[in-house]
């Protein structure tokens, strides 16, 4: 008997087999300020509202990428040596165009060298799983240099126990020299999407959340980001709460190609409507009407998933949204899920929106399959790129 397509899924970090959560996809053509952006590589400067720091935008220079070699077997059982070759092939692909640095637990530190290879620095740091992008601090710019916040993770709102994650960073940005700022809340860097210009793209679902800052009223926690994160205008979507384990994070629903202009996920037209295609379409809702910090109106543009029944991978965690896709300093990378139609389409669309930068396609399956993406095991340090 044929395999079950997948169920769709959000960015969900969950135990191998264990979890059950869904994500969500007609596509339009370029535009000249989606093109811009995202050929010039850096937004300017906006006036901050926290004490002089500013959230740059992912399509700026980086210094490097970071990321996590999963290690324990408890996370993902069998598929571990699956979930490493994954990792290892995009931080290979990532490392022919940036720096990037590889967390690893000591004792592995030389098998994850071996498989990641020779452009990619693999160091001693102990870590968990591989969810960079939550682990690791947000970088901010502040008096010409960068500042690490860290926003205190806590595994998702305790769904997890991550002892060695949350502790990523304090050692890594001590380990680098890097200023420490501890935010007053909770949060993961999947949270966040920035334009560079001082608006951000939040779910509530996934911060204003007892699991994660009791008592907090969304009010109060937008004060905190604003002030965190030098930022001037939040946009709230709504999200979907309590049905993955990051309470749906905004990196696989919608992204900015460039301020003003967003790729907004959009499910299957085959894929029955559920709570993943009701919140693309109030996330859509939402940015048709809003503005942002600089008082431009968004340009919506969808980015449609595959067809489940001709993609590669399976599970019932699998997440199959193109929106999760990590912009390096002159490529940009995003799944290939076997859907050829659709793989072709949404590389596509990202050509048409970083014309400038190759659109590199790498196989993520077991990835997926365990609830995330590239851009959720990839975090990038702003700066000028490392020698």
């Amino acid at each position: 008997m044929p395999l079950q397509p997948p169920t769709r899924r959000t960015a969900l970090r969950t135990l191998a087999g264990i979890g059950a959560a869904i994500a969500g996809a007609s596509a339009c053509g370029p535009t000249a300020a989606g093109s811009q952006a995202g050929a010039a590589g850096a937004s300017s400067p906006s006036p901050s509202a926290g004490g002089g720091r500013r959230l740059g935008a992912e399509w700026e220079s980086h210094t490097r990428t970071f990321m996590s070699w999963p290690a324990l077997s408890s996370m993902w059982g069998q598929d571990l040596p699956y979930v490493r070759e994954d990792i290892a092939r995009i931080a290979r692909a990532v490392g022919q165009h940036e720096a990037v640095v590889m967390m690893a637990r000591p004792e592995q530190v030389d098998a994850a060298q071996r498989a990641c290879g020779k452009d990619v620095e693999v160091i001693p740091l102990a870590v968990d799983d591989l969810w960079a992008r939550d682990i690791v601090p947000v970088f901010v710019e502040q008096g010409g240099k960068v500042v690490g916040v860290d926003f205190n993770f806590n595994g998702w709102g305790n769904k997890q126990e991550h002892k060695n994650d949350g502790a990523v960073g304090r050692n890594l940005l001590a380990k680098y020299g890097i200023p420490r700022a501890q935010a007053p809340l909770v949060a993961e860097g999947g949270s966040f999407e920035p334009d560079g210009e001082g608006t951000l793209l939040i779910t509530e679902s996934s911060i204003v959340n007892d699991n994660r800052n009791k008592g907090k009223s969304r009010d109060t926690i937008e004060a905190e980001l604003k002030q965190t994160l030098g930022l001037e205008k939040v946009i709230w979507l709504a999200g979907v709460r309590g049905e993955d384990i990051t309470d749906a994070h905004v990196d696989s629903l919608v992204r900015f190609t460039a301020p003003g202009v967003v790729l907004l996920d959009r499910a299957h037209p085959s894929t029955p409507p559920d709570s993943w295609s009701r919140s693309a379409d109030q996330a859509k809702s939402v940015l048709s009407g809003a503005t942002d910090a600089r008082g431009r109106r968004f340009e919506v543009i969808d980015l449609p998933q595959p067809d489940l029944d001709r993609i590669t991978g399976r599970g019932d965690d699998f997440v199959s949204t193109y929106a999760n896709f990590y912009i390096a300093n002159d490529a940009v990378f995003m799944p290939r899920f076997g859907d050829r139609q659709a793989d072709d389409r949404a590389r596509g669309i990202l050509r048409e929106h970083f014309p400038k930068r190759d659109v590199v396609q790498v196989p993520i399956d077991t990835i997926a399959s365990g609830g995330g993406g590239i851009h959720c095991s990839t975090h990038d340090q702003p700066g000028k790129p490392a020698a």
